[in-house]
C-alpha cells in the first residue's frame, strides 16, 4: 500500500523537483523559490522559503551529510544553503551563465556537480567552492545526472537521448544513445549487483525519457576493462513521457513520474508494478525516496507535493496494482464523463452533460460554439471554465516529444508568442522581455545583445500551432 499523508501547497507555479535529507523535505518552483520542511510534523522550517534566485529553480539536492543544500536556475547559477539556519553560503556562476538544469553532490561531498541547457557539465570543488574540471555533451541541454556510489563516476542525460559516463576527471569513458526523444531523468541504485558467474559487480541504473520509457541498465566499471553498459530491460506503463525516475535507498523499487499524472512504483528485480498512484491533476515532474523511513514525496505542475506513506511489507499477488490502467479518454463512457466532471469541481454540469449524452468522444469535440449553442451554457465564464478544463485533458493526451525547436530555451517550455532576439534564435516573448530587463546579453551564447528589439516569429508561431492540432485529432 502508498498511502497518501500529506499535501504541501505552498509553492505558487509548478513545482519542479524535489530532494530528502535525513530529517528534512526541499522542494523547487517555477516561482524562484526553494522550501524546506521539517520530515517529523511536515511544517515548513522558519527560514524558508529561500530566495534568490531571479528565475525558476529546476533542480536541488542535499549534500550526503544533509548540511548543505544546492539549488539551480535558469538565471545561470547554482547556490549553495546551509540546511541549518538558511544562510546562503555561495553562488556559483556556470560558464557562459547559461541556465542550469540539474545539480548532484557526489557520495562524499568532494564535488558538485551541474549541468546546463548548453551542454556544459561542471564540477565544483567543495573545499575551494572553485570550478575543478568541466566538459560538454555531444549535443542538447544536460538535464540529468547521477553519481555512482563510490563516486568513481557518474552518468548524465541529454535531451538529445543520449547517455554518458564520465570519470572523476570529467573524461568521457562511454557514450549510448538510450531514448530516441530525449532523455530526462536518470538515477543510480546505491545497492550494487553481483555477478557470481563472473566475480563481476554491476551498478543498476534507471532512465527515462520522452518516448514514454523507463529502461534499467547495468554498470560496470573495471580498470582492466574499462566502462560496459549493458541494457536491462524496459519498464512499460505510462502513456506519455516520462518525467522522473528514482531508486529506493534499498534499491527494491523505481519510482517515476510522468506526462500522464500518474506515479508508478515498481519492484526493481522483476519489473512489475506494486502501485499507480493518479492524485496529481496536472504533469509529474518529480519523485523521490526518503533515505532512512518509508516515505515518498512526488510532485507536479498542479502546485503541489504529495507525501505517500509506503507499507513495506512484501506484496501480495492480490493488491500488486492500486490502479488500473486508465481508459483513454476518447473511449470514456458517460459515467466516467461525469466523473471527470465532478474531479474538475464542475459537478453542477453533470445532469446536463448526460442528457446530451456526453462520452469521452462527444467531451473532445465540444467547441465554444456547441456548449452555447447545444448545451445552452449562458454564462461566458462558466463556459470558459469548462473549454479550459477540456483543453487541459487534450493536451494530457499529447504523448509525443514536443519538437525542440517550439521550446523556449529559457523556460523549455512549448511557446505561445515566440520572437526572434537580435542573436538569432527564438523565445517567449515574456520570457525574454523579463530577461532583458536584467541583463543585456543572449541567453544562449552570453554575449552583448546588438539591440533589445524582439521581433515576431510569425512562421514559427503558425508551425506550432499546426502542431497542436495535428496532436488533438
Amino acid at each position: 500500500m502508498a498511502t497518501l499523508i500529506h499535501t504541501l501547497a505552498d509553492h505558487s507555479d509548478d513545482v519542479n523537483y524535489c530532494a530528502f535529507s535525513s530529517s528534512c523535505l526541499a522542494t523547487c518552483s517555477l516561482d524562484k523559490t526553494i522550501r524546506v520542511y521539517s520530515l517529523s510534523n511536515f511544517t515548513e522550517l522558519p527560514y524558508s522559503p529561500l530566495k534568490g534566485h531571479t528565475y525558476a529553480v529546476h533542480c536541488c539536492c542535499f549534500s550526503p551529510s544533509g548540511r548543505v543544500l544546492a539549488s539551480c536556475s535558469t538565471d545561470g547559477t547554482t547556490a549553495l544553503w546551509d540546511a541549518r539556519d538558511g544562510r546562503r553560503l555561495a553562488v556559483l556562476e556556470q560558464p557562459r551563465a547559461s541556465p542550469v538544469r540539474v545539480c548532484r553532490f557526489s557520495p562524499e561531498a568532494t564535488y558538485l556537480l551541474s549541468g546546463a541547457a548548453d551542454g556544459s557539465v561542471v564540477l565544483w570543488n567543495m573545499q575551494s567552492l572553485k570550478l575543478y574540471r568541466s566538459g560538454n555533451v555531444k549535443c542538447g541541454s544536460l538535464v540529468a545526472c547521477a553519481f555512482s556510489p563510490n563516486g568513481n563516476f557518474f552518468v548524465t542525460g541529454s535531451s538529445s537521448g543520449d547517455l554518458t559516463i564520465w570519470d572523476d576527471k570529467m573524461r568521457c569513458l562511454y557514450n549510448e544513445k538510450a531514448h530516441d526523444l530525449g532523455v530526462t531523468c536518470c538515477d543510480i541504485s546505491s545497492h550494487p549487483v553481483s555477478d557470481s558467474e563472473n566475480g563481476f559487480t554491476y551498478f543498476q541504473m534507471a532512465s527515462c525519457g520522452q518516448d514514454n520509457q523507463i529502461k534499467l541498465w547495468l554498470i560496470l566499471f573495471a580498470d582492466f576493462l574499462g566502462v560496459e553498459l549493458k541494457y536491462k530491460c524496459t519498464l512499460n506503463g505510462h502513456s506519455a513521457p516520462v518525467l522522473a525516475c528514482a531508486f529506493s535507498c534499498d534499491g527494491q523499487m523505481i519510482v517515476s513520474g510522468s506526462v500522464d499524472k500518474c506515479v508508478i512504483i515498481y519492484e526493481t528485480s522483476t519489473g512489475n508494478t506494486l502501485h499507480t498512484l493518479s492524485q496529481h491533476t496536472r504533469y509529474v515532474t518529480t519523485c523521490a525516496f526518503a533515505p532512512h523511513s518509508p516515505l515518498l514525496a512526488t510532485g507536479s505542475m498542479d502546485k503541489t507535493v504529495h507525501i505517500w506513506q509506503l507499507d513495506l511489507r512484501q506484496p501480495c499477488a492480490g493488491d500488486t496494482v492500486e490502479n488500473e490502467s486508465k481508459v483513454a479518454v476518447e473511449d470514456w463512457s458517460e459515467d466516467e464523463v461525469s466523473a471527470w466532471l465532478c474531479a474538475q469541481d464542475l459537478a453542477d454540469f453533470v445532469g446536463l452533460f448526460k442528457m446530451n449524452n456526453i462520452n469521452g468522444k462527444e467531451l473532445l469535440n465540444l467547441t465554444k460554439e456547441s456548449l452555447a449553442n447545444e448545451l445552452k451554457i449562458e454564462s461566458l465564464g462558466q463556459r470558459s471554465k469548462v473549454l479550459q478544463k477540456i483543453e487541459e485533458l487534450r493536451m494530457t493526451m499529447i504523448s509525443v516529444s514536443v519538437p525542440d525547436e517550439f521550446l523556449c530555451p529559457i523556460t523549455r517550455e512549448l511557446m505561445n508568442d515566440p520572437v526572434i532576439a537580435t542573436d538569432g534564435y527564438s523565445y517567449e516573448r515574456e520570457a525574454m522581455e523579463n530577461w532583458i530587463s536584467n541583463r543585456r546579453s543572449s541567453p544562449m551564447t552570453n554575449l552583448p545583445l546588438h539591440s533589445l528589439m524582439l521581433t515576431p516569429n510569425r512562421t514559427l508561431k503558425m508551425a506550432i500551432s499546426r502542431w497542436l492540432e495535428t496532436q488533438q485529432k
